[in-house]
C-alpha cells in the first residue's frame, strides 16, 4: 500500500488517475483541488482524503503541505498534476496572489515549492517517487523577463512554465540521486477530453485512458522503480526541448526561481 498525493485531482487527468488508483483498494489517496464541491465528489468516489488549496498563492501551497505533514508522516508518491492551460481566444496577462505571472506561479513555482516542503515525507518513505506532469508544448523562459511582461500570450506562458518544470525535474533528480527518491516528468497524452483541453479550441487527439496509463507507469510500475531524471512522452522515454539539457540555462533558471520563492 502506498500513500499517493495528486494535485489537481478534482477534474481531468488528476481525477481519472485517482479513480484508476482507487480500483486497487490498497492505496491511501491524498487529493488536492481548489473547487470544494468537485473535490468532495472525487473524494467520495475514491475514498481519498481531500485537501483544498489555491496553488496561485505560495502561502497556500505551504499551508497545504503543512496540512499533509500534520496527518501523514510519509509520502510514497507525489504527482504534481495541477495546472492552468490556455484558451482558444487567448487571455489577458494575469497575476497570482504573490504578483507573479499566473501560469508561471501555478504550473511551475507551486510544484517546486510543494515538493520542497514535502521532501521530508518522501525521504521517510523511500523508495519514493515524484511525478511532474509537463507537456510537449515547451518554450524557454526568457530569463531577462521571466514574468512575461512583454509580448504576452497565454500559450507562451503555459509552454514556458512546462519547460521550466522539466528543467527543475532534471535538477532535482540529480540533487536526490542516491537517496531513493526518483523524479521524472512526462507529457501524458495530447489534447485529452478534459476541460483544460476543450478550452484550447483544438481537436481532441488522445483518450483520457492513454494519459492515465502513461502517468500510472511512473506512479507504481515496478520496472521504473529506479528510473530518474527522465522525460517521457506518453509511455515512451522522450526528449525535451534543448534548454532542458543546457546546464548553464538550468543554473540561471534555478537562480531566478530561488529569487521568486
Amino acid at each position: 500500500m502506498a500513500t499517493i498525493l495528486i494535485t489537481g485531482a478534482s477534474d481531468g487527468l488528476g481525477r481519472a488517475l485517482a479513480e484508476n488508483l482507487a480500483t486497487d483498494g490498497r492505496h491511501t489517496l491524498l487529493l488536492h483541488g481548489r473547487d470544494k464541491t468537485r473535490l468532495s465528489d472525487v473524494a467520495a468516489a475514491t475514498g481519498g482524503e481531500s485537501y483544498e488549496a489555491d496553488l496561485s498563492s505560495l502561502a497556500e501551497v505551504r499551508r497545504f503541505a503543512a496540512d499533509v505533514a500534520a496527518t501523514h508522516d510519509r509520502l510514497d508518491v507525489l504527482v504534481n498534476n495541477a495546472g492552468i492551460g490556455f484558451h482558444a481566444e487567448g487571455t489577458e496577462r494575469q497575476t497570482s496572489a504573490d504578483g507573479y505571472e499566473l501560469r508561471l506561479a501555478v504550473n511551475y513555482l507551486a510544484p517546486v515549492a510543494l515538493t520542497r516542503e514535502l521532501l521530508p515525507l518522501l525521504h521517510r518513505a523511500t523508495p519514493s517517487r515524484i511525478v511532474n506532469i509537463a507537456s510537449m508544448g515547451q518554450q524557454p523562459v526568457d530569463l531577462d523577463d521571466p514574468q512575461l511582461t512583454r509580448e504576452y500570450t497565454d500559450v507562451a506562458a503555459y509552454c514556458r512554465s512546462k519547460l521550466a518544470l522539466i528543467c527543475h525535474s532534471l535538477d532535482l533528480a540529480e540533487e536526490l540521486s542516491g537517496t531513493g527518491i526518483t523524479v521524472n516528468s512526462l507529457h501524458p497524452a495530447t489534447f485529452m477530453p478534459t476541460n483544460m483541453s476543450r478550452q484550447t479550441g483544438l481537436d481532441i487527439v488522445d483518450s483520457l485512458e492513454q494519459g492515465v496509463a502513461a502517468t500510472r507507469r511512473l506512479v507504481d510500475l515496478p520496472e521504473l522503480a529506479g528510473a530518474t531524471g527522465r522525460y517521457f512522452d506518453g509511455e515512451q522515454e522522450g526528449r525535451a526541448a534543448a534548454e532542458a539539457y543546457d546546464r548553464e540555462y538550468r543554473r540561471r533558471l534555478a537562480a531566478v526561481t530561488e529569487s521568486l520563492l
